[in-house]
């Protein structure tokens, strides 16, 4: 028979250092719990003629164990930092656009208090959240008004619903699209209360496809951004002059979902300052690029991406992109456009439903403050990750790769690849990059993939033609030493 009398009480394992740290940790509520927890499990080991619980200090080590592990997953948050070795820059599933260091700052000092979030300190009373960022947002897009919800499938639905509900809108049939999570534009469409009017083919639709849909039921004219896929060959789609020519003669406005959020300018180029005297920045060719000089960037991203002052410029009545995405900010759906179209989705009841908090406004506006001081090319993340050469990422890639051949049953090679953008952006566009390929004696392919992702951070790296590979374009600079400790540890 056991002996149950080996299990103390839970008042004398509380008097025990190991306890007391728990619950200097944990709490004495949770503690007590998982003490009763781990008793529970003994008894029942006990009783299955568990033979290695015969002494006090058997059982006592392995109530401790229980209790400690109990409480470790417990509170293990599940939300973690992980460092990102895919080359997928836009990384949906690890999180999107990581912040930049002043807009991390920024969000601590607003986290840090009380703020002005509904105040208007000026007047002393209530104000409008509504107003955030926007001052920022028209000087750099160049439009009217903006407005900010939680992200860019809100910002579509709530512009449709408040221009288009019960009426028609007309889309070409080759931008009914389905993005990832099962976002389709048309399901979209039909909780908005628009009717969906299909114009055109899936490869061709012309400025007079839309022309000849309008009537008296027509509210909106939509172009869509077709964001992680591309149609080519015998294919045709208006320029964006046409079809606002077409909104502009039938008196209908027209609306684009920009999807990725992309500050650019005219010419394939993202302005990053005033312009220099010595002419743009090349970068992307193998070359070093001056990270002094202020001008443009050039790359062959933005002749993939529409921009959004491009869009404005070009007469779009109102249009939405995503913050998290080419703009590496918060996961926001910014609306900019004409204010009397922008205020009439403020005043629609979704907008509460919709808004965004106090921090990814806090956090909005610093990235945006960026791109207004002419930092974004070198503070932004994404910004410096697309800006990054296949030379900048080979010299870091050496120096991680040589850091863990000094580790025993290491073989590391460096070989040439291609980043992703991701995100749903620039589908088809391949940054060229150098990738670290790792091989451990005694592991497979993917035992060593599975050890680095348990690791803690997990790295996530990726698998090609059964090679576990680093690609240090979207590893954050200061995480290389780090990374290659993690690996060696293996």
């Amino acid at each position: 028979m056991p002996d149950f009398r080996l299990i103390p009480s839970i008042d004398q394992l509380r008097q025990r250092a190991t306890i007391r740290a728990l619950e200097d940790r944990f709490g004495a509520e949770a503690t007590v719990d998982a003490l009763r927890t781990a008793a529970a499990t003994v008894r029942d080991a006990m009783a299955g003629g568990d033979q290695s619980l015969a002494t006090d200090a058997s059982v006592i080590g392995r109530l401790e164990t229980i209790a400690s592990t109990h409480l470790d997953g417990l509170f293990r948050p599940s939300l973690a930092p992980v460092i990102n070795a895919t080359g997928v820059i836009i990384h949906t599933n690890l999180g999107r656009a990581p912040l930049a260091a002043s807009v991390i700052d920024r969000i601590a000092v607003v986290a840090r208090g009380y703020s002005t979030l509904e105040y208007d300190a000026a007047r002393g009373g209530r104000g409008r959240r509504d107003r955030h960022a926007e001052a920022l947002l028209r000087h750099l897009t160049g439009a009217d008004a903006a407005v900010v919800v939680n992200n860019n499938a809100a910002a579509t639905l709530i512009v449709l619903a408040a221009l288009a509900a019960g009426r028609e809108v007309i889309v070409s049939r080759g931008e009914l699209v389905e993005i990832g999570g099962g976002f389709r534009v048309p399901d979209v469409m039909a909780q908005s209360g628009a009717v969906l009017r299909e114009v055109g083919t899936t490869n061709k639709t012309r400025a007079a496809d839309y022309a000849a849909a309008i009537g008296e039921r027509t509210a909106l004219i939509l172009r869509v951004h077709p964001s992680n896929f591309r149609v080519e060959g015998f294919t045709e789609r208006p320029a964006l002059a046409d079809l606002v020519a077409v909104g502009r003669k039938f008196n209908i406005p027209v609306a684009e979902d920009l999807g990725s959020g992309h500050l650019g300018s005219d010419g394939g180029q993202i302005r990053v300052g005033s312009v220099s005297d010595r002419g743009p920045i090349r970068i992307g060719t193998g070359s070093e690029p001056d990270r002094n000089r202020i001008g443009y960037l050039h790359h062959p991203l933005w002749s993939a991406e529409p921009a959004v002052q491009d869009s404005v410029a070009a007469g779009v009545d109102i249009c939405c992109f995503s913050g998290d995405k080419l703009l590496g900010g918060p996961q926001a759906g910014i609306i900019v456009g004409r204010t009397e179209l922008v205020d009439r989705v403020r005043r629609h009841p979704l907008m509460r439903a919709l808004r965004v908090d106090k921090l990814t406004y806090a956090a909005l506006e610093a990235t945006l403050t960026e791109y207004a001081a002419g930092r974004a090319a070198q503070t932004i993340p994404v910004q410096r990750m697309l800006a990054a050469t296949a030379d900048e990422i080979r010299r870091r890639a050496e120096a991680v790769a040589a850091r863990i051949r000094v580790a025993e049953g290491w073989r590391v090679e460096l070989v040439p690849g291609a980043s992703a953008v991701g995100g749903g952006s620039a589908p088809g566009v391949e940054l060229p990059t150098c990738l670290v390929a790792l091989a451990r004696r005694g592991l497979s392919t993917d035992a060593l993939e599975q050890r680095l992702r348990g690791l803690t951070p997990p790295v996530i790296a990726r698998v090609e033609t059964d090679r576990v590979l680093l690609d240090l374009r979207t590893v954050l600079p200061d995480q290389d030493q780090e990374l290659a400790a993690l690996v060696s540890s293996i």
